[in-house]
């Protein structure tokens, strides 16, 4: 990330409805995440970070600090402030990115989404009784793919209530890769609690199609209700994975 474009990404930052250095913090640990910052990088000295991002060297410092205990960054007393390329698998911070996909030998797997379609229909009675809302509340409903390498290994339908999420892109190629940033970025919906039903079931024909697997096969289904800030309902999704190769590890601290 340039110089520029960090400034631009912070403009405006203040009318977020999220406190400046979480907004900082967010898009170093986005750049570590996809790659822009590699692991041993070293970062510019608080100064100089603060004037890329145009704000106080006290965001910085403080931005800083909470990624060096979420084990993103490093501080040693000779070099500076360096990408250790690890992240906490428990975090829900990174969640978005990971979604605790191992491999067969343990190590966390780095999954990409692709968004295949974008709907709006009116909520059944029983998601609006989940949402805390009218049947028939319109709902913004993703289905989308995750793969590991080019390997399908997971396909999800997320809904969210459309009133919450004005102006939320209806092109399944607008739609944000990281979608729990975005929530944060611009509409200040911070995920802060998951609730989850593992189960497993047989692969059905879209499952086959989309996972590329034989028929009879499991897969493993995991219900997902995402909570906010306020602890509202904010994300109802289902996930179908594969675990042919991968497997899923949901670890607390």
């Amino acid at each position: 990330m340039t110089g520029k474009q960090a400034k631009a990404a912070t403009s405006g930052a203040t009318s977020l409805p999220v406190p400046l250095y979480e907004h900082v913090k967010r898009q170093i640990a986005e750049a570590i995440l996809v790659g822009e910052l590699s692991p041993g990088t070293v970062l510019p000295g608080e100064v100089a970070l603060a004037a890329r991002y145009g704000v106080a060297v006290g965001t910085i410092r403080r931005a800083l600090a909470d990624l060096t205990a979420d084990g993103m960054l490093v501080r040693r007393r000779k070099t500076g402030t360096v990408v250790t390329g690890r992240a906490p698998q428990h975090s829900l911070r990174f969640f978005f990115q990971y979604f605790r996909l191992h491999g067969e030998n343990g190590s966390l797997q780095r999954s990409v989404p692709e968004v295949l379609a974008v709907a709006i229909r009116p909520a059944s009675s029983e998601e609006a009784a989940l949402f805390s809302e009218a049947t028939g509340e319109p709902l913004i409903c993703l289905h989308r793919i995750r793969r590991i390498g080019r390997v399908p290994v997971m396909h999800s339908r997320i809904s969210l209530v459309a009133r919450r999420v004005p102006d939320f892109p209806h092109s399944a190629a607008r739609v944000p890769a990281l979608l729990y940033l975005h929530l944060l970025d611009a509409y200040g919906i911070r995920i802060t609690a998951i609730r989850e039903k593992l189960l497993a079931e047989l692969a059905d024909a879209e499952d086959r199609r989309l996972l590329g697997l034989r028929s009879p096969s499991a897969v493993l289904v995991i219900r997902e209700e995402a909570y906010d800030q306020a602890g509202t309902l904010a994300l109802l999704s289902e996930h179908r994975a594969t675990t042919a190769h991968h497997h899923y590890v949901n670890e607390t601290r």
